[in-house]
């Protein structure tokens, strides 16, 4: 059920009048307060339709717990690798697992209640209702009450997908929800998948003190650049993480202590054991029930909402925003997708989607991240792709910290120069890459960027010194002499 109250929520009557409204949003988490807010400034009168916990994935199930409790283990970590500097030892242990998991649970409290629940009542033109949602041909079904809308706009999200191994069905698996629930650390964990989700949490709890073995069918992070998802698994290694790549999944059962996974690594049959397992191979897009086909709103071969680049679906007066479509799976994209697609509904198509430079985060330690074309996207585009690759072994920020685990690769058109990707792992990535990504949007060109003035001694700095090796060994300058 929902965590809103009814002083912060009223009910419709006098919001819509007679249970009519300008546009009804279905879906109550971060892309549907984007689209609900944004039509409200527009002036219209809204119905938010919400069934679950308010706030939705990020703040309750997803981007708030998972790095707190990342940034928490990373604590324990930091500690431990202090001995890298000369007269220093440090030392840090765990000492109540269930304090731990209650701090996330009050941060995602505080932040549903204050960004959410707290937020609607400064809206007199918006009106929240609880319930599930069906559509008719003609009305929106709201716990059997019907009413009427003149758009809509569908951000309901996605859930943990279930992975297709002969016996799953028989194993109670964690998914990345319920793995931020546990009360009790496990001894080992068998996380399968070794997309984003699924790599991210296998470091917090390896860095927890749990034994945890990734097994996946490519190799870590699939659709990052291979040098980069090779330094990855060399990371996670170093820290004790089991990596198994290029697996192909036989069956997994239950056993007396767990679970057991069989399954093929280069042609040889393997039993993966562990007390728990996480299930992290996607996520899939929240559609079962809505009556989609009511309105002869048609869905993608991944079962996202198919949509234009307005973000308007098979049915122009519906629109989907978010992971229910099956793209751009991050919140960020979620909400400006639905700002535009609630513009788009009511103003008649005037802002197109353009994900061209979406800057994406993974929060491991060393950080991935990148934006823009990896090189192989950018030769399936047909331009003449050239890269850079600089280790951080040069980057005077990682050297000073004595922490030079990562590089940073940049890809520019070799006809022009025009950087147009830019790929990285290393501590505070995350932070770093919004530079790439303003000078990609800027049609900036490598020559550009490397003689842009950096401030000394951060990560930020790499982004100019890999600009620079494209016609220069910075091995061969002075500090600063760039």
């Amino acid at each position: 059920m929902s965590e809103k109250s009814e002083s912060c929520c009223p009910p419709p009557s006098g919001k819509g009048g007679n249970g009519k409204y300008d546009l009804a949003v279905i879906g109550a988490g971060s892309a549907g307060f984007s689209a609900a807010i944004t039509a409200a400034e527009l002036g219209a009168n809204v119905a938010l339709i919400g069934h679950g916990t308010i706030g939705g994935t990020c703040v309750n199930v997803g981007c708030i717990p998972s790095k707190n409790l990342i940034r928490a283990t990373e604590s324990l970590h930091q500690a431990k690798a202090a001995n890298r500097f000369l007269g220093i030892r440090g030392d840090a242990e765990i000492t109540d697992w269930r304090a731990v998991m209650a701090q996330k649970d009050e941060i995602v409290t505080d932040l549903r209640q204050g960004k959410y629940i707290d937020v609607l009542p400064s809206y007199n033109n918006i009106a929240y209702i609880e319930g599930p949602v069906g559509l008719g041909v003609d009305v929106i079904a709201v716990n059997g009450e019907k009413m009427e809308a003149g758009k809509i706009v569908i951000t309901t999200g996605a859930s943990p997908a279930v992975p297709s191994i002969p016996g799953i069905e028989d194993v109670s698996f964690l998914t990345s929800t319920t793995a931020l629930e546990l009360e009790k650390l496990p001894d080992t964990l068998l996380v399968i998948g070794g997309g984003y989700i699924g790599v991210e949490l296998a470091q917090m709890f390896a860095r927890a003190g749990v034994r945890v073995t990734i097994v996946c069918r490519s190799r870590l992070l699939p659709h990052a650049e291979p040098e980069i998802s090779d330094a990855l698994a060399d990371f996670l290694s170093d820290e004790g993480v089991t990596i198994l790549r290029g697996v192909s999944y036989q069956s997994i059962k239950r056993t007396k202590n767990g679970v057991a996974l069989s399954l093929a690594v280069d042609g040889k049959d393997e039993v993966v054991e562990a007390e728990e397992v996480l299930a992290s191979v996607g996520r899939s897009p929240n559609t079962y029930g809505l009556g989609l086909g009511n309105r002869g709103v048609e869905l993608r071969p991944d079962g996202g909402i198919q949509v234009d680049e307005y973000l308007r679906t098979t049915n122009p007066d519906i629109y989907a925003a978010g992971d229910v479509t099956g793209r751009d799976l991050y919140v960020y994209m979620a909400a400006y997708g639905a700002k535009l697609a609630a513009r788009n509904a009511l103003n008649g198509n005037t802002d197109k989607y353009d994900a061209t430079v979406m800057p994406a985060v993974t929060f491991t330690d060393p950080q991935v991240a990148s934006v823009g074309l990896t090189e192989r996207e950018a030769r399936d585009q047909g331009v003449d792709a050239k890269t850079s690759i600089l280790g951080l072994e040069h980057v005077p920020r990682a050297l000073a910290a004595r922490d030079t685990r990562g590089l940073i690769k940049l890809v520019t058109d070799g006809a022009t120069d025009r950087l147009v990707g830019a790929h990285m792992i290393a501590p505070e990535a995350g932070d770093s890459i919004q530079t790439a990504a303003i000078a990609i949007k800027s049609e900036m060109t490598a020559t550009d960027l490397g003689n842009m003035i950096f401030p000394y001694l951060t990560t930020v700095e790499g982004l100019k010194l890999a600009a620079q090796t494209f016609n220069k060994d910075v091995s061969k300058l002075s500090c600063c002499a760039g």
